[in-house]
């Protein structure tokens, strides 16, 4: 067959890279409006504004896409094990050559210029799961496969954990389904919603409730087994005792936590979206502001540049955490729906492009990076909204930041590229 070598554009889905250059555009022209001052609406290229660096990391994104295009697919697959380690030592460095800012040491700064390595260690960690699940000996119904494709996320989640930012390192729960559609049995994300369950109950109830609850819950299942006379009993009473054990353990750390590892403003973030705390002007304004900032937009927005409340900066850090909100007051429903209804259209399409796959790794991967911008794309609206606590979850494409979109971007054109190597030979 033809060599690719001819030219690096052949083959690839020019469908996905509209859609990037319509998201790159849509949040360009987001941040402008959440950034911009009214007197100085005419200096669209005044690069010391947020909307003048975003622009500046855009034109940064071109020769990064560009060398992404250059290798061959088979590049990512053999390396991936060098790229997935260089990202953990780039997170461990952190710990001695890290900037700390908002209280988390996930910057390396040179200059005014700083990089968030955890944006990066998705993509690592992507092509890692891929290269480990791909291999045609690896089965994950065997504990052992089990516990080297969780151990690949437990590194790099850690890692960030400490920094701490547990925010960026629940994306690495996006995983769980990739795996899951590649064979690891299904009682792993059961357990993940009756940890989440208990999470939440611990936080609302106080774990002596939850344990006493727990306890009278377990003692019911076993007198159902003996009165019964099951003859499950004899086989599953070891397993649903080992299940109980588990859950107080971990009901014991949901505490443990919550009160020592979680920082304060964490603590408040939770204690305001379940309602254990009401304050609108400390920890919560932001959440209210959003709130009320997206629903001052109505069905049909104010228009461009004509959001009151984007122009009075209402919601802090709008630009960033917080960009959808912008869209909900200036674009109102229609708009907000249109960009949801994009990015829907998005991940069906890597799902589409994905399921035809000749390469196990390729289609892993593809499967990958659609969960990570999902999940992405779920907490972000869940935070502007009000449903989930505000843990720094960036926007793709959309939201404020050199390292976060050179990150997805680094993510979606890895895929790209290997969904236009499916044509040629290996």
């Amino acid at each position: 067959m033809r060599s690719r070598k001819d030219n690096i554009f052949h083959g690839i889905d020019w469908i996905l890279v509209l859609f990037y250059f319509v998201f790159i555009f849509l949040g360009w022209i987001n941040i402008y409006a959440a950034t911009i001052i009214n007197d100085n609406q005419s200096e669209l290229l005044n690069f010391s504004t947020e909307y003048g660096k975003q622009l500046i990391w855009i034109g940064l994104s071109i020769p990064i896409i560009l060398l992404i295009l250059m290798f061959e697919a088979k590049f990512y697959e053999k390396y991936a094990s060098i790229i997935y380690g260089s990202s953990l030592l780039l997170l461990a460095g952190l710990f001695i050559l890290g900037k700390n800012i908002n209280g988390s040491t996930s910057w390396y700064a040179i200059g005014s210029f700083s990089f968030q390595p955890s944006e990066i260690a998705k993509a690592a960690t992507a092509l890692a799961i891929a290269k480990l699940v791909s291999d045609k000996q690896f089965n994950l119904k065997k504990l052992s496969a089990q516990a080297q494709a969780l151990l690949l996320l437990f590194f790099p989640a850690v890692l960030i954990i400490m920094q701490p930012d547990p925010g960026s390192a629940l994306v690495y729960t996006a995983f769980i389904f990739v795996l899951y559609r590649e064979g690891l049995p299904f009682y792993y994300i059961t357990i993940g919603f009756i940890a989440s369950f208990l999470f939440v109950i611990t936080l609302l109830l106080g774990y002596p409730v939850t344990l006493i609850s727990t306890s009278i819950l377990f003692v019911c299942i076993l007198l159902f087994f003996i009165f019964y006379r099951l003859k499950a009993f004899k086989k599953g009473w070891i397993k649903i005792t080992g299940i109980y054990l588990i859950s107080l353990m971990f009901i014991f750390s949901v505490d443990f936590v919550f009160n020592h590892v979680f920082e304060q403003h964490h603590r408040d973030r939770f204690n305001i979206i379940l309602g254990k705390t009401v304050d609108t002007k400390g920890i919560g304004y932001n959440t209210n502001q959003s709130v009320t900032t997206i629903a001052s937009g109505g069905f049909f927005g104010k228009g461009f540049l004509q959001g009151e409340r984007t122009q009075g900066n209402f919601v802090p850090e709008q630009q960033t955490d917080y960009i959808f909100t912008t869209i909900g007051e200036e674009w109102g429903f229609i708009g907000s729906g249109l960009v949801i209804v994009l990015f829907v259209a998005f991940f069906l399409r890597i799902i589409n492009r994905a399921e035809q796959q000749k390469s196990n790794f390729s289609r892993i991967y593809g499967y990958s990076i659609v969960a990570i911008f999902f999940i992405h794309f779920v907490i972000n609206l869940g935070m502007v909204i009000g449903l989930v606590p505000t843990i720094g979850i960036p926007l793709p494409f959309f939201s404020y930041g050199g390292s976060s979109l050179w990150g997805f971007t680094i993510l979606l054109f890895i895929f790209i590229r290997l969904d236009a190597n499916k044509t040629y030979e290996w």
